[in-house]
């Protein structure tokens, strides 16, 4: 559920000074961050914002799409290594061999 309009956007005290230090002296280094939950604003767009995924920090150059969506969007905290399974116990198919495809007087089945 989106946050209510009479509250407006949800921006950490201590990025927002960032983000202000940072726009003022043009400096262009990665401003770190653990607030996921910070909201993108327009003053941030063209800054590199670098979120904490729990293990690192992420970069995230800020473009004008990301307005109005949080941090924690664009830095992944789970890494899929794809579905378990024994990888030994898979066999190649030998075609013919498995039943499909035509039968012995040339017609499909």
């Amino acid at each position: 559920m989106p946050r209510s309009l009479r509250k407006g956007p949800f921006v950490d005290a201590h990025l927002l000074a960032k983000v202000e230090q940072a726009i003022a002296t043009r400096d262009r280094k990665p401003i770190k961050t653990w607030s996921r939950r910070s909201m993108i604003l327009p003053d941030m767009v063209g800054l590199t914002i670098a979120v904490h995924n729990g293990r690192q920090h992420v970069p995230v150059l800020v473009n004008e799409n990301m307005v109005g969506h949080k941090l924690g969007e664009f830095a992944a905290t789970r890494l899929f290594r794809g579905h378990s399974g024994d990888k030994t116990a898979k066999t190649v198919k030998k075609p013919g061999k498995d039943g499909g495809g035509k039968d012995s007087k040339g017609k499909g089945k």
